[in-house]
């Protein structure tokens, strides 16, 4: 099957590597670990541990520290009575599943993604809700942006002045380091292509629509050009976004997160960064994986976060022989959700984890840079894609209430979502094949989001 073999292989490889058991570490080897603590940091404390390893980062905010330690020494530091939690820094991914070259560009105000979630409408430039995400701030902690970004997006749509980059983590034994200057030189486009779903694009000359296309994108680097990373960055980069809301620099502006990146295991350090987030009126929309059966990625399955599932449409390459279907083709309204499906890499939700709705991330076109400096735009198919549409739309939920929480906001989502049942459906692949894709009700959340419809719900 073209769509999810030929071109996964290496992907899903990868990913099985990542997530092999690692050898017993010897007990003098140095790891990378992150601490969170009881209490408040002292110089008491951070002496005491300095016996112990190396102090490598401190984040007071969330009373968390990163070491490099002897891994014969995680255990003592666990017992310590002013630790709550010690952990190797835990892995983070953000890679698409599929990619296929996007060659047709003619026309394209309106994509099928953004038809299937009633942002806009077949054959018309026009929106069909009111909101679009002006005055809200959404961070996007990603693999930053392209060189050529300026080629792709309105430059006033990016806040440059509060844009950054983290780096390190336990790749480099704990040390994570401020790159200031590193998010608008990715060389990898994830974060991209996901800022791309969120404001739209410009497609050589053509305006491509946003699911909120006035919101301002804080670009955070938190994975590298590989499109990996570690947990005690991307607990920097939340850190760093609820610092500027509670600073006043943003005003009084909503603050959305998205994170289309996770992994197997939720860290302590990332939990308390989300938790202070979410208390501080930050909503957090993160992917729910792309691990199939076997369970949900963190952070996207820890409650406070949104999570998103990927949907696709049966609408998808067909007919045989049209690569233009991602805007030439009409989504039928009124939805009707034998026209969609959940995709087959999409994490299902297993006990203790929270999936909340689905939304497109099958064959999402946007710009994805193959070769540096050219410009070229690909569908990339993940719960990567599907993430930022849900954070557009709470983007438009935010416009319309500016003190909405993200409580609030989880379940206006899954209250105002369209329920897709468990079920099968046969689609179309890129080399003109078919296949037949089944779910599950552990795949849905509470099934397709729509902007309409969470708009409805939300309340001035």
């Amino acid at each position: 099957m073209f769509k999810r073999i030929t071109l996964s292989i290496l992907i899903i490889s990868a990913l099985l590597i990542s997530t092999l058991p690692a050898k017993a570490a010897s007990s003098t080897q140095m790891i990378g670990i992150n601490v969170l603590l009881k209490t408040k940091i002292t110089n008491t404390i951070l002496k005491d541990l300095g016996t112990r390893g190396k102090v490598r980062d401190v984040v007071y905010e969330i009373n968390a520290l990163t070491m490099q330690i002897r891994s014969g020494d995680l255990t003592t530091i666990k017992k310590l009575p002013y630790v709550a939690s010690a952990n190797p820094d835990a892995v983070r991914n953000g890679a698409p599943v599929d990619t296929v070259a996007a060659t047709n560009f003619s026309g394209g105000m309106n994509t099928w993604d953004l038809d299937a979630i009633n942002v806009t409408e077949f054959g018309s430039s026009s929106r069909q809700v009111t909101q679009d995400g002006n005055g809200v701030f959404v961070a996007v902690l990603d693999t930053g942006l392209v060189d050529a970004w300026r080629q792709y997006f309105p430059q006033e749509r990016i806040a440059e002045e509060y844009a950054t980059s983290f780096g390190g983590g336990g790749g480099e034994v704990g040390n994570v380091s401020d790159q200031p200057n590193k998010w608008e030189h990715d060389q990898n486009s994830h974060g991209t292509h996901v800022t791309s779903t969120i404001l739209g694009y410009n497609l050589r000359g053509t305006p491509v629509n946003g699911v909120a296309p006035m919101a301002t994108v804080i670009p955070v680097k938190v994975l590298n050009q590989n499109g990996s990373g570690w947990s005690s960055v991307v607990a920097r980069g939340i850190v760093y976004v609820t610092d500027l809301k509670i600073s006043g620099v943003l005003g009084t502006n909503p603050v959305v997160i998205n994170m289309s990146l996770g992994g197997s295991e939720l860290d302590a350090m990332e939990r308390a960064a989300i938790d202070r987030a979410v208390i501080n009126g930050v909503i957090i929309v993160a992917s729910a994986g792309n691990s199939g059966e076997d369970g949900m990625g963190y952070p996207g399955a820890y409650t406070p976060v949104i999570s998103v599932a990927a949907s696709g449409w049966v609408g998808e390459w067909y007919p045989v022989g049209n690569r233009a279907w991602w805007y030439n083709r009409n989504v039928p309204d009124p939805t009707n959700m034998a026209n969609y499906y959940i995709t087959d890499f999409s994490s299902r939700e297993l006990a203790g984890q929270d999936l909340d709705v689905a939304a497109p991330g099958s064959w999402v076109v946007g710009p994805y840079q193959v070769n540096s400096g050219q410009t070229s735009y690909y569908f990339l198919g993940g719960t990567s894609m599907a993430s930022p549409h849900v954070a557009g739309i709470v983007a438009l939920m935010a416009q319309k209430n500016s003190g909405l929480t993200a409580f609030q906001a989880e379940a206006i989502l899954e209250g105002s979502a369209i329920s897709l049942p468990a079920g099968s459906r046969t689609i179309y692949n890129p080399d003109g094949t078919s296949s037949v894709v089944s779910w599950l009700a552990d795949a849905t959340g509470a099934g397709l989001v729509t902007a309409d419809a969470a708009l409805a719900a939300t309340t001035p």
